[in-house]
């Protein structure tokens, strides 16, 4: 065969193919708008698939994809989607999901189908391994995440910190209630939007967490109802406060946090296991399941824990958590800002503020 024929050849199959392509989009476009998320998946899928396959038949490279990309911007200039980066990521997309022991014929099935294509860039991008990945586009249908907090999700390695908080729930809880409450924990958890200063007070933490409650929610996950903070219980005409009461309403149950802002100590869990026995008398139902206790510390002692925990009748988790620790200014910043004197004469300019005399810093010699 001369170089000619083979070259025609070749022109000839690509032409084909750039017309099955076609075909398969115009016959997405007729079945459902590509602004529908699972036809659009779907339709990426069998393109990336239709790319490996042809690759791996025709020896095609990376010159023969740049080519697919421009036409079919040219046949469909009204669908954004078909750029260079974008069909890369389509052939990387079905090359991630091949090989799972999952057959391609269910691939609609699983929760990858379900996400927004960014979503699942992001996931591609961001997480090698499928376990994670699945993780994540599970959460993501579970807990509405937009592709802004997917990527928080990611950066604060979400996926590691599930499930991890030290309980006794397997030895206080039947199953599977231990099991899904244990799920439901987190450790560490990561309030990064909050700032708080190096010593702050339990109090700040409290307020900045219901200052910013939707982030909060999202942190501790699906299922976390907010009834209240500093919830009044009367216990034999004494009054004690509950930080933080929630209700989960998959796990059924009351679920009271304890913040501290300090190292773990023996003594918090039996303090919340009082709180759990009046919680479970004064407000649970008959139909709700036990009130869960989740106590929250700036670090702890695994061995304490399990050793505190150990006859505790009541479930309870013990987490750490991490804030964003506002630094004290420097000194030469400290030095640029206006003193109290400064303010209220620029204030009241009227009246004669007396400024105190300022201290005489003292200047270390050079040696």
């Amino acid at each position: 065969m001369s170089m000619k024929s083979k070259k025609a050849g070749k022109i000839s199959a690509y032409a084909l193919f750039l017309k099955q392509l076609k075909n398969k989009v115009q016959q997405a476009q007729l079945k459902a708008s590509l602004a529908v998320n699972s036809e659009l998946i779907l339709l990426y899928w069998d393109i990336g698939k239709s790319i490996v396959e042809k690759q791996e038949e025709e020896g095609w490279g990376a010159q023969i994809i740049e080519k697919l990309c421009r036409d079919l911007q040219h046949a469909f200039p009204g669908i954004e989607g078909f750029s260079r980066r974008n069909i890369f990521r389509m052939k990387a997309f079905y090359i991630a999901y091949a090989k799972v022991p999952q057959p391609v014929a269910q691939f609609k099935d699983l929760p990858f189908a379900k996400i927004p294509w960014g979503h699942n860039a992001l996931l591609i991008e961001k997480i090698k391994n499928f376990e994670e990945r699945l993780w994540y586009a599970q959460q993501t249908i579970e807990c509405g995440l937009s592709r802004a907090a997917l990527e928080d999700w990611i950066k604060s390695k979400s996926y590691k910190r599930h499930g991890k908080a030290i309980t006794n729930f397997a030895q206080r809880l039947p199953v599977p209630q231990s099991q899904l409450a244990q799920e439901v924990l987190k450790d560490p958890y990561n309030f990064d939007f909050l700032t708080l200063d190096k010593d702050f007070r339990e109090q700040e933490l409290e307020q900045g967490l219901i200052d910013h409650i939707q982030k909060f929610l999202l942190e501790l996950g699906k299922g976390f109802a907010f009834i209240g903070r500093q919830y009044h219980m009367e216990v034999a005409g004494d009054d004690y406060y509950l930080d933080l009461l929630f209700y989960h309403i998959k796990l059924r149950c009351f679920c009271v946090v304890e913040l501290k802002n300090t190292d773990f100590k023996p003594e918090y869990a039996g303090k919340l296991n009082f709180y759990l026995s009046a919680v479970d008398d004064l407000l649970k139902q008959k139909t709700d399941s036990p009130s869960i206790g989740i106590l929250l510390c700036k670090s702890k002692n695994k061995l304490k824990v399990e050793y505190a925990l150990r006859d505790i009748n009541k479930p309870i988790g013990v987490a750490e958590y991490a804030t964003k620790i506002l630094e004290s200014l420097p000194k030469k910043l400290q030095s640029s800002l206006p003193t109290i004197e400064d303010i209220e004469a620029e204030l009241m300019p009227d009246k004669k503020v007396k400024a105190k005399p300022k201290s005489k810093r003292r200047t270390k010699k050079a040696k």
